[in-house]
């Protein structure tokens, strides 16, 4: 990979001591044999974090991947970061769960287990937390985050188990910044983790972004890429394309200045997926 081999990824400090790798791959919808591909791919050029969820069903392509490439002597296990989720018709049964996940994935422990949305309506996502609070306490687990929580569940959330989450994982990106949930996180010292930082596409093509993109000859992705790495924010772009694993390094390789950063902030654009107020909603039936 010409120009990316002696990289250092940037990582971000979590407030239970470890450090986040800031930019990662997410494995949302890519089928398991896609994903092992992907995974290896992915390890061999350099990323060291990696984002799953039980519902993406492909932990094992993950596991796979993983255990291929300690097994390689390409990296060891301490050197990754593995994210995976509850998911929502899991919360209150989180042990079980949890164990699933970790044996889909062949590993000994996880690095960040994330509670997939809040769901206020069924009203389990605290006592979840602390059920993995406790699998945390018999060294099983790393670290504790969430995603897609907002300010009125993370307070509720912080309050009632005394732990305040590592990190927030939330729909993020130019055109959809989340300027007041970051000022939020920021105040608790929870990291900010985008997904869907390339706007699921749609602000490839954007005037500004493509401006900008041709005054530092990089393309459009590693532009949306940087405006959020230098935000401070983790992003975890998805894809099924070694060549993207490739472009997407790419945006650790310059810096924007504060008027094109200025320029990407004033994009104007929307929420492209659920807004977690509202999903997964009522509880009718799990």
């Amino acid at each position: 990979m010409e120009g990316m081999t002696d990289f250092d990824m940037p990582t971000l400090p979590l407030i239970d001591g470890y450090d986040l790798p800031q930019l990662g791959l997410g494995v949302y919808k890519l089928d398991p044999g896609e994903t092992e591909r992907v995974v290896r791919a992915a390890i061999e050029l350099g990323y060291r974090h990696i984002d799953t969820a039980s519902f993406y069903d492909n932990e094992e392509g993950v596991g796979r991947a993983i255990n291929d490439a300690i097994k390689a002597g390409d990296v060891t296990r301490e050197e990754l970061f593995i994210t995976t989720k509850l998911w929502n018709s899991d919360q209150g049964n989180v042990f079980e769960a949890y164990q699933s996940s970790l044996s889909k994935l062949d590993l000994e422990f996880i690095d960040l287990y994330m509670i997939h949305w809040p769901w206020p309506e069924r009203g389990l996502f605290v006592e979840s937390f602390e059920q993995m609070a406790r699998l945390q306490g018999m060294g099983q687990l790393q670290s504790l985050g969430v995603a897609n929580f907002y300010e009125e569940v993370l307070d509720e959330l912080i309050e009632k188990s005394g732990i305040t989450p590592v990190v927030n994982q939330i729909e993020l990106h130019v055109g959809f910044t989340q300027d007041e949930l970051r000022k939020y996180h920021d105040s608790k010292k929870i990291v900010t983790e985008a997904w869907a930082p390339l706007a699921r596409g749609t602000m490839l093509n954007n005037p500004d972004v493509k401006a900008i993109a041709a005054k530092y000859e990089k393309t459009s992705a590693q532009v949306l890429l940087r405006f959020l790495l230098q935000l401070g924010i983790s992003v975890i772009p998805k894809t099924g394309s070694v060549e993207r694993l490739e472009e997407n390094l790419g945006a650790l390789s310059f810096r924007l200045s504060r008027d094109d950063m200025q320029v990407l902030a004033s994009v104007q654009g929307e929420r492209l997926s659920n807004d977690p107020r509202e999903f997964p909603g009522p509880v009718t039936s799990l």
